[in-house]
């Protein structure tokens, strides 16, 4: 059942690969159980890169790319977490203001009645007064008064308390929310930079390179997921998805094509993890925004017990995620210039698998 079950997987895969080329100009128009005949590649200038060098250049400059984009998505992620804070603190405030005034009104008008008095002790009210019984009377109404005085003034302090408080934590959260801008533009100049980097390498090829390109990346993919294949993972992985997995697969495979754009949480593009995000958050269940953190917070599972729906973290960084569908494959948002797409679970470096609804 398990040889059964990884040829059902290798197939199925082959079948993925033939439907990338098909749809890919100028590649060949199709392919069994073997990776793609590639073009022969124009011969390099003396002293030029090969076409696998930039190959894996172009690979690298990217995967540095994403990384910066998740720690791009963790600052932002902070950031909108800390303003959402402050603007709590900052009616928190408001409110609390509000109640000193209403409270030093009170205690204002107690002052003043105090002052009505003539602020006479109570042995010299007493003595003075025509009707002991009438004096006890006022004086148990007074000994109220000053017990309820004496609570509005001690929640007048705590109160005040309260507000230092606030400030302070706002002013701490002032600090944080300006560091993580700093993390956002920081790596927002890094992402920008190795796409940059990456494109011009990329623009520099020839028609026939750039198709090269392509099934240089399939080739790599189909080689990772033929070891991995080969190792006999695929034999025990039979798990069932829930109710809210099935969901979360329906989201996550119905954006296929839409165009990978980092920081983007769809409708129109997505990276890696706004697209696992945001298909679990179709499916009833909010999780972390981004891969690394999607690893740190979610429950781990052994790769055996996957079932459609978990994700799949890649490689030693956690900088990329993508969603098991079953039958050894996954969907995921590759990298700038890919679009949303299935590939093989096994084509990259698999760090953990994570279940959101464990």
């Amino acid at each position: 059942m398990g040889v059964v079950r990884q040829r059902r997987g290798a197939s199925a895969l082959a079948l993925l690969c033939a439907m990338a080329i098909l749809t890919a100009p100028g590649l060949a128009t199709g392919m069994a159980h073997a990776a793609p005949a590639a073009p022969a590649a124009p011969a390099p200038e003396p002293g030029a890169k090969s076409l696998e060098e930039v190959h894996k250049e172009i690979e690298d400059l990217y995967h540095q790319a994403g990384a910066a984009t998740d720690a791009y998505n963790q600052a932002e992620a902070e950031t909108k977490a800390q303003s959402e804070k402050i603007v709590e603190l900052a009616n928190l405030i408001v409110a609390g203001q509000a109640k000193i005034d209403t409270l030093k009104s009170r205690a204002g008008a107690a002052a003043r009645a105090q002052y009505r008095s003539g602020g006479l002790p109570p042995g010299a009210q007493l003595a003075l007064s025509g009707s002991p019984s009438q004096f006890l009377d006022g004086a148990g109404r007074l000994r109220q008064g000053e017990k309820a005085t004496s609570s509005m003034l001690s929640e007048l302090d705590g109160t005040q308390n309260d507000l230092k408080r606030y400030a302070a934590d706002a002013s701490a959260r002032w600090a944080v929310l300006e560091e993580n801008r700093v993390k956002q533009e920081t790596a927002k100049k890094e992402i920008e930079g190795k796409i940059k980097a990456a494109e011009e390498l990329e623009s520099k090829l020839k028609a026939e390179e750039k198709a090269r390109l392509i099934q240089l990346e399939q080739e790599a993919q189909y080689k990772a997921q033929t070891a991995w294949l080969s190792t006999g993972a695929l034999k025990d992985i039979n798990g069932t998805a829930t109710d809210a997995g099935k969901r979360a697969v329906q989201f996550a495979t119905g954006q296929i094509g839409k165009p990978y754009v980092w920081g983007a949480e769809g409708p129109g593009s997505y990276d890696c993890s706004g697209l696992t995000s945001q298909a679990w958050l179709a499916a009833g269940k909010r999780i972390p925004r981004t891969s690394q953190e999607q690893l740190r917070l979610l429950p781990k599972v052994p790769l055996k017990d996957m079932r459609p729906g978990d994700l799949i973290i890649y490689f030693d960084d956690a900088s990329h995620v993508a969603m098991y569908i079953g039958d050894g494959a996954m969907v995921h948002a590759p990298r700038p210039g890919r679009n949303v797409t299935i590939a093989g679970a096994g084509s990259m470096p698999i760090k953990a698998v994570v279940r959101p609804d464990a």
